[in-house]
């Protein structure tokens, strides 16, 4: 039978082994991001409050555990109180400290869930469609709209056998033709929905998911912060069959100048050609200078 050091000890190389890869990796790495809009930085904040509140509760039961099984075990000849049986105030105070607690945890909760859902005053309208294996984005205001699939590298090196290594590749299984482009601090609402099967579009900095849903629309509303110019990537959140794991979601954020001649770019590019339709004469208008009229014999 083990001793109660000889537990000890292997209680604690199971914790130090259970901390070593934790140790091993930055904070940035197991912690959500913080992200780049002001969403983003609401669910942040209201993750680490809950977090540590969590965290503070767990090391007070667990330390009057750990002390009450090693102060009043047996083998110390501790016996059972059977004198106490029932406290209203002890009961009283666990009641009620939970409830405050809970009450204030609750309060900034539901102020960031009435943000994520305030999609008002918004400044651009985009539809996104979720299909197997593929993105489709459509501005509402101007009309632009395109696919953005896989990139070219990417989709070869996952190939079977294609002599590719895909450590060679940036952003492996990370990257698209055509990304989604917005400008910086505006909000721009997106309009989720999809063609075929249950897709979910999710980048971590923005600190959103939402599913997009065949003949159901979602919306969601980003802003990124006005200093946060950039490529920020993700990925589709919902298993949506075979190459659930190959459409990627990248999002560049540009300036508003930068924006707006993308955008103007765009539009010429989708215009279609002027079509010169061709002169239709009708040959029976068509009278020649020495045309004469025959009445005919009646």
């Amino acid at each position: 039978m083990l001793s109660a050091r000889k537990i000890q000890v292997i209680l604690a190389a199971l914790f130090a082994a259970g901390l070593a890869p934790l140790a091993s990796a930055a904070w940035g790495d197991l912690n959500m991001p913080v992200g780049v809009t002001e969403l983003s930085r609401e669910i942040y904040y209201l993750h680490q409050l809950i977090l540590w509140v969590c965290v503070v509760i767990a090391i007070a039961v667990f330390s009057v555990m750990i002390y009450s099984i090693v102060k009043f075990r047996k083998s110390q000849g501790a016996v059972p109180d059977t004198k106490m049986l029932h406290s209203t105030r002890v009961e009283i105070v666990w009641t009620v400290v939970p409830v405050l607690i809970l009450v204030a945890m609750a309060i900034p909760a539901a102020r960031g869930l009435m943000n994520i859902e305030d999609s008002r005053n918004v400044e651009m309208n985009v539809k996104v469609t979720g299909y197997q294996w593929k993105w489709q984005y459509e501005y509402m205001e101007s009309g632009v709209s395109f696919f953005s699939n896989l990139d070219s590298a990417s989709n070869a090196a996952r190939q079977l056998q294609s002599g590719v290594d895909p450590n060679s590749v940036p952003n492996y299984l990370l990257s698209v033709d055509r990304p989604l482009v917005i400008p910086v601090g505006t909000k721009v609402r997106l309009l989720l929905t999809a063609q075929d099967v249950i897709h979910s579009w999710w980048v971590p900095d923005f600190g959103m998911k939402k599913d997009a849903i065949p003949g159901f629309m979602n919306e969601m509303w980003i802003r990124v912060d006005e200093d946060k110019p950039g490529v920020y990537r993700g990925q589709c959140a919902e298993l949506c069959g075979r190459d659930h794991g190959f459409m990627p979601i990248v999002v560049e954020v540009k300036s508003k100048a930068d924006f707006a001649t993308w955008l103007a770019a765009q539009q010429a590019a989708d215009q279609p050609p002027a079509e010169i339709a061709p002169a239709i004469v009708d040959a029976e208008q068509v009278a020649t200078p020495n045309s004469v009229t025959t009445p005919t014999a009646g």
